[in-house]
């Protein structure tokens, strides 16, 4: 696999801050990764949770989020690897928020199926 072209401008960074980097990076893959296992265990031990169309389509979301948000974590890395070799200010990120926004509307929707189905 090819270099980043991005990683042959500016300077190296501090180690630590690349290592803090991707440190990030790990815990934003574990959270994918997280939304991919809750998406299969509701599908296999929870069938009673929803009508099955229902609990599908949740579950196809969780897992459509967790693949994005793998997807949207390299990038993010990278970006700020970039900004970090130019000296540059830390981009925004709005995954964070989006992110917030995912877990609390799953929580409170699983949270609703749940009192629903006793």
């Amino acid at each position: 696999m090819r270099e980043p072209a991005w990683r042959k401008t500016g300077k190296t960074p501090d180690y630590r801050f690349s290592l803090a980097n991707e440190r990030t990076f790990l815990a934003w893959i574990r959270t994918s990764l997280a939304l991919l296992a809750g998406a299969v265990a509701i599908d296999q031990f929870a069938p009673n949770i929803a009508p099955a169309p229902v609990r599908i389509a949740l579950c196809v979301f969780l897992a459509l989020i967790g693949a994005g948000l793998a997807a949207l974590t390299y990038r993010r890395w990278g970006r700020m690897e970039a900004a970090m070799r130019q000296d540059r200010e830390l981009p925004f990120s709005w995954l964070m928020l989006v992110m917030t926004i995912v877990v609390a509307l799953a929580a409170f929707t699983f949270g609703v199926l749940i009192l629903v189905a006793r």
